[in-house]
């Protein structure tokens, strides 16, 4: 098939190209090179199969596809609030332009939402059948509400135009490839173990968070795409859970860093609890993930080390 993967120079869209490319897919990646990088995709040039397009999902674009994984959006706070209105709009507009090429060329379309639309959740853990609990006018708002209409977008046109939608609210993921500066606690950790750096824990270090290594993802990402007859919402995430403070205490003892925990204050809207249920994973695309976080941050470790010290 040809295949369209918007964001596909991102942390997870590098990922999915290279393994779509591997199932023999022709795959156009698409990118405005806002979060993403052509280091993560510059093994992939040689191959007489990938094609790379600078674009931006906000303005509509004409392509012949048979699928489209909709991954473009800046996807940590630090970066979708450095322009939350240009934010909204990736959300919704590139979603809409998405959709419309969808519509127009008869191609299943994959939407990467987020576990950002439960909010702060007060159902623990978080099952698709809950609506969670967002601030709309927060600062995070830019982000979970966009994803939140994008959600509704995706339905409205399977809905309305019968195009062939599914739904991915994906949980924490990391692994190779994650970007130095996105301010996520996985990358931030690391690198500051490694720099010699106090790892910084908001709060008390008691909320806490599932990680899901990149390639359990990808794999899930792929079977909800090839899953018949599922349009509605499907959670894909790790639900082992983890407090940051253990979090913490793990990387240190992985990169046999002698820094220090320092706590600060807790963002304004930073949810206490993150855990997916995976039940419909499970039930439906027989799905779950198979890599412990001590091997996953291990390829994580290693690749953030040749990063700092090459």
């Amino acid at each position: 098939m040809r295949i369209l993967v918007t964001g596909g120079a991102g942390f997870l869209g590098s990922h999915l190209c290279e393994y779509l490319l591997m199932q023999g897919h022709d795959v156009i990646c698409l990118d405005n090179f806002f979060t993403g990088s052509k280091d993560n995709i510059q093994h992939l040039f040689t191959n007489y199969h990938f094609e790379l397009i600078r674009h931006d999902v906000v303005e509509p674009i004409l392509l012949e596809v048979d699928q489209i994984y909709h991954l473009a959006c800046p996807a940590s706070p630090v970066h979708y609030r450095y322009n939350p209105v240009k934010t909204i709009k990736t959300n919704i507009m590139g979603t809409i332009h998405m959709l419309g090429l969808a519509k127009r060329t008869k191609a299943r379309i994959l939407l990467a939402s987020t576990s950002e639309v439960y909010g702060d959740p007060l159902i623990h853990p978080q099952p698709e059948t809950y609506w969670g609990n967002v601030n709309p006018i927060g600062p995070r708002s830019c982000y979970d509400e966009g994803k939140r209409a994008a959600e509704c977008l995706m339905m409205d046109y399977h809905r309305q135009n019968s195009v062939d939608t599914r739904i991915a609210r994906i949980f924490n993921t990391y692994g190779p490839r994650m970007a130095e500066n996105d301010g996520r606690v996985v990358s931030n950790f690391i690198l500051q173990a490694l720099r010699g750096k106090p790892l910084t824990v908001f709060g008390t270090g008691q909320q806490t968070r599932s990680f899901c290594y990149v390639d359990d993802l990808i794999r899930g990402l792929v079977q909800l795409m090839e899953t018949e007859n599922l349009h509605t919402p499907l959670n894909l995430g790790n639900p082992d859970e983890f407090t940051m403070i253990d979090f913490a205490k793990l990387v240190l003892e992985l990169t046999e860093s002698h820094s220090e925990i320092t706590f600060l204050p807790l963002p304004e809207d930073d949810p206490k609890q993150r855990c997916p249920d995976i039940t419909l994973a499970k039930n439906v695309l027989n799905w779950r993930p198979t890599v412990s976080l001590h091997e996953g941050l291990k390829h994580t470790i290693e690749y953030f080390r040749k990063k700092l010290f090459l």
